[in-house]
């Protein structure tokens, strides 16, 4: 079952976060605590060995060893954080597009309850059917890539029993034969079933079909990107290369970080603290990272955090029922609003939310910005002082414009704005015009 806290960090609050760490279901400890008592146990083997069982000579080779393998775990020569963070950076991007590209009826169903009509036996029968298709479809895709529902759905016979499927749809679907995944199927009845319904006069006309159809291409390119997600993986090689960088790095971490002699003056060595603190808590965040990385690549498993696709599925099948059969032409009457004869109302409040009606509403990040009178200083593109002119500020720039229009500076305004010398072009324009209707006379 996935794991939700966000109630629990939707105020930041004193230990908050640090709540968190003391949980159990989906937490890092459940995914690495093998591994971290593997290290731990090695490491103590190699401790105990280099102590108590050899002799001079051979503690000074170990020395030796341990003092060559430091140098190579205190530097960049195996790039651990590099591999790391771009491996976990595209397993998210991944498991982020999966969670996005699950298909939901709810859109699909929204159109079929709009626009397949029918109030009789026929009309219902013809608005479930198209959805049941719709949802077997998923629940097809769905078998072939989540273990959760291929535990629930072993057989298509346990998919009949389950109301997605009748026999007869059985047989046809088996009759059918194709090398390659056949989830496809159900939506292509879907397709022939509502051209159908246009026919019958179900669907009423040739642009309802063709928003069923946008709906239902819709719901087909989520079960083909899924399906697509799973065949096609991250590259093993560079899985394989994340796996080995961490666990070289921590197996030259066994001897390199022994505590060893101080009597011997070996540089970095001058305290024998027997339990390598720093070292455990860097095993701790590397390879718990690597658990991350393994734990969101695939999400349709069996993990604490993996996808609920067993429940998914209860929810579209129930909800798009409700929406083509139960809902369907079924509205509450239609009354006047509460505030019918109010133009200007307010929204009541609770008592523990009346505090924000204190607040102002937001009207833009410059709504309160400060002026200067060089700002506020009109004159022409050209640089010429000729017609320069200072508003007013207004007290707020939003209220600018409606305060011009309400005292009539509007025009004043254009004015200001008009070009040099285009006054006096337009009196010798009218001189001319009143001329000329002269002569004609």
């Amino acid at each position: 079952m996935t794991v939700s806290y966000s109630l629990e960090v939707a105020n930041v609050r004193f230990y908050g976060f640090s709540r968190l760490l003391f949980r159990w279901r989906g937490s890092i400890y459940r995914l690495l605590y093998k591994e971290f008592l593997v290290f731990c146990a090695v490491y103590l083997f190699f401790s105990i060995f280099y102590r108590f069982l050899l002799t001079s000579k051979q503690q000074d080779l170990f020395e030796r060893v341990a003092l060559y393998c430091d140098q190579f775990t205190n530097t960049n020569f195996i790039p651990v954080l590099f591999v790391l963070g771009f491996y976990v950076t595209l397993a998210f991007n991944r498991w982020w597009g999966q969670y996005t590209s699950f298909p939901l009826p709810d859109n699909l169903m929204m159109v079929v309850s709009g626009n397949v009509h029918g109030s009789d036996e026929t009309g219902r029968l013809l608005r479930r059917t198209l959805m049941r298709y719709a949802n077997l479809s998923s629940v097809l895709i769905l078998r072939s890539i989540s273990t959760r529902v291929l535990k629930r759905f072993p057989t298509l016979e346990h998919v009949v029993e389950a109301g997605f499927m009748t026999t007869h749809e059985l047989k046809k679907f088996e009759s059918l034969h194709s090398d390659f995944n056949k989830y496809w199927m159900p939506l292509t009845w879907f397709s022939n079933l509502a051209s159908r319904a246009r026919e019958e006069g179900r669907v009423r006309d040739d642009i309802a079909l063709r928003l069923l159809m946008d709906e239902l291409n819709n719901y087909r390119a989520k079960c083909s990107l899924l399906f697509h997600y799973d065949w096609i993986s991250i590259p093993l090689v560079y899985t394989q290369v994340v796996t080995i960088a961490v666990y070289s790095f921590f197996a030259f971490c066994v001897i390199g970080r022994q505590f060893l002699n101080p009597e011997k003056g070996y540089r970095g060595q001058e305290v024998d603290m027997y339990v390598p603190v720093f070292t455990l808590l860097q095993f701790f965040f590397y390879t718990g990272w690597l658990k991350v990385g393994e734990l969101i690549i695939n999400p349709f498993g069996e993990d604490d955090d993996d996808f609920e696709t067993n429940q998914l599925i209860d929810r579209n099948m129930q909800v798009s029922m409700l929406a083509v059969d139960d809902m369907y032409q079924n509205l509450a009457p239609i009354v006047k609003d509460k505030h019918w004869s109010q133009s200007h109302f307010s929204i009541p409040y609770t008592r523990s939310s009346a505090a924000d009606v204190l607040r102002p509403a937001f009207k833009g990040s410059t709504f309160d910005m400060r002026l200067s009178a060089e700002d506020l200083e009109l004159h022409h593109p050209t640089g010429d002082p000729v017609n320069k002119q200072c508003l007013p500020p207004w007290g707020s720039q939003a209220d600018g414009l409606d305060g011009l229009l309400r005292s009539g500076s509007l025009p004043h305004l254009s004015d200001v704005l008009t070009h040099p010398g285009e006054e006096d072009e337009d009196e010798e324009a009218g001189v001319n015009h009143i001329e000329e209707e002269k002569a004609e006379v």
